[in-house]
């Protein structure tokens, strides 16, 4: 049975990228919205976008941040991993700038959007407890299979930290 998590991404960059590894049906992720029916979340204000993240998070078990190339910095994505670890919950971010866009093309890799916080009153680096992954492969099929492979273990060790 496919493991219930948060994803989190930069929906602009990487929509089709992140559709790609949800077919993969290794994990069962919130419904992707459209670009209209983020629109229209986003027109309600920040207490809206919050409100939309926290019920759509509720009932997972673990948040995957899925980086592109700018994904770091990201006010909502910061605010969906900082949630879910305050809720107990696995976090952990996949590289998947080198998955092809509906325009056939990959993207630069971007950095860490785990670097920079901390955790424990300020003592634990969050990256340092947050793992992320690259996954093995030159090409868009080898990225590709390795997350097919890998996603499920990946998911299971962030649940167990």
């Amino acid at each position: 049975m496919a493991r219930k998590v948060f994803l989190s991404f930069h929906y602009d960059n990487d929509n089709w990228r992140v559709q790609t590894i949800k077919n993969i049906g290794a994990i069962e992720g919130q419904k992707l919205l459209t670009s209209n029916q983020w629109e229209e979340v986003k027109a309600g204000g920040e207490s809206a976008i919050e409100k939309w993240i926290d019920d759509n998070m509720s009932g997972k078990s673990c948040n995957v941040v899925l980086i592109g190339s700018q994904t770091a910095g990201r006010k909502w994505v910061e605010y969906e991993f900082k949630k879910a670890w305050a809720d107990g919950k696995g976090v952990l971010g996949i590289h998947i700038h080198q998955l092809l866009d509906s325009n056939q093309k990959g993207s630069s890799k971007g950095p860490n959007p785990f670097s920079g916080f901390t955790i424990n009153d300020g003592k634990t680096r969050f990256d340092s407890v947050a793992p992320t992954y690259d996954p093995a492969g030159t090409t868009s099929t080898d990225v590709y299979r390795s997350i097919a492979n890998d996603i499920e273990t990946w998911i299971e060790h962030a649940i167990s930290v």
